[in-house]
């Protein structure tokens, strides 16, 4: 069964969003940064990766302390804010095969333990 409801599942597959990962550091300093992402449905997770990945400060955060919050949201007109809000668990993986295909890289992929959502109504599920 998965983390994410039917509507919820409808609204990361509409893609094209940019989505939003706060780590904390070892000194418990917050990092939250804008960046790509990809709903993993055969692992109802969320993964993320890029150029360089395992060199950036999010991902070893992620390697000191595995507790994320990661949201996804947009605006549709005049004004009705959608989001998508995970807290999980994140593994910091050094050779991961990406959602869909293509050669192992870094990654980090979010396990979720907590889902929540608002203005779902407004998605096409």
């Amino acid at each position: 069964m998965s983390a994410f409801s039917d509507a919820e599942r409808a609204f990361l597959a509409e893609g094209g969003k940019l989505g939003h990962l706060a780590t904390v550091d070892e000194h418990g300093q917050p990092h939250n940064v804008p960046l790509g992402w990809t709903y993993n449905a055969d692992l109802d997770t969320i993964d993320i990766g890029g150029h360089d990945f395992a060199r950036t400060r999010k991902f070893r955060n992620v390697q000191g302390n595995p507790l994320v919050c990661f949201v996804v949201d947009d605006v549709l007109p005049p004004w009705r804010p959608r989001a998508v809000q995970v807290r999980g668990r994140a593994e910091a993986l050094p050779a991961a095969t990406p959602y869909g295909g293509g050669g192992p890289a870094p990654m980090i992929r979010i396990t979720p333990a907590r889902v929540v959502s608002w203005s779902m109504e407004h998605v096409d599920a």
